[in-house]
């Protein structure tokens, strides 16, 4: 039956995985789901600190289950469309507590990163950004089916970069970021909300480029 009805706004969560509470990643986050609101969308912004959790241990799993945390991001995971993660650079890769937070998370079925869209971005005080930490967050995110969005943006020289407002002090970034974050959404709604135009650009071990869309492999 024909309908008139048009789907509710995207739902995005965003987070900046670290714990400092001045961190510029947990900033840039903040910038992040403005955009994503001003552009229409709804943004679940969270912390690292909402998702408290111990290091992975396989005993302690099989003893006392998933811990509390974990559930909680998963849930929130489930709920949305697509997340950003404002991610840190730790000595060239991922923070600790943000890998940690991944592999706890794969272990709860349904596995909830499997075909999620995602944005990384990040914030560094260094000269080149976070790029190499972005980059390696990308292997576990798209080893668990995640789509991560090939532009990611990261901000360098993070201490002086905001403006009192809490957009980016030079126009040029604060443009880009935007664009950035406009077009990733228009993608995941092409691919979320219109099955019709649902993009073959994902390639993960499985898949059949003649497959219909719902008979993808699954983890």
């Amino acid at each position: 039956m024909a309908t008139d009805v048009r789907p509710g706004p995207l739902r995005v969560l965003v987070f900046g995985a670290a714990l400092r509470a001045g961190s510029t990643n947990a900033r840039l986050a903040s910038l992040v789901a403005r955009l994503i609101t001003e552009a229409g969308a709804d943004a679940d912004l969270a912390t690292m600190r909402d998702f408290d959790m111990p290091l992975y241990d396989g005993d302690a799993e099989e003893a006392g289950g998933i811990p509390a945390g974990a559930l909680a991001l998963h849930e929130r995971m489930e709920g949305a469309d697509a997340l950003v993660i404002s991610s840190p650079e730790y000595n060239a890769s991922v923070p600790g507590i943000l890998k940690n937070a991944i592999d706890w998370v794969s272990r709860v079925q349904p596995q909830a990163f499997k075909t999620k869209h995602a944005l990384l971005v990040s914030a560094s005080p260094s000269l080149v950004g976070g790029n190499r930490g972005l980059w390696a967050l990308r292997v576990p995110l798209e080893h668990l089916g995640t789509r991560v969005y090939p532009d990611m943006f990261s901000l360098a020289r993070s201490y002086d970069s905001f403006a009192e407002d809490g957009s980016l002090a030079d126009p040029g970034h604060q443009q880009r970021l935007t664009e950035t974050v406009e077009a990733f959404l228009k993608l995941v709604e092409a691919d979320t909300r219109y099955v019709c135009l649902q993009r073959r650009w994902y390639e993960f071990l499985g898949d059949r480029s003649e497959a219909p869309i719902t008979h993808r492999a699954e983890v």
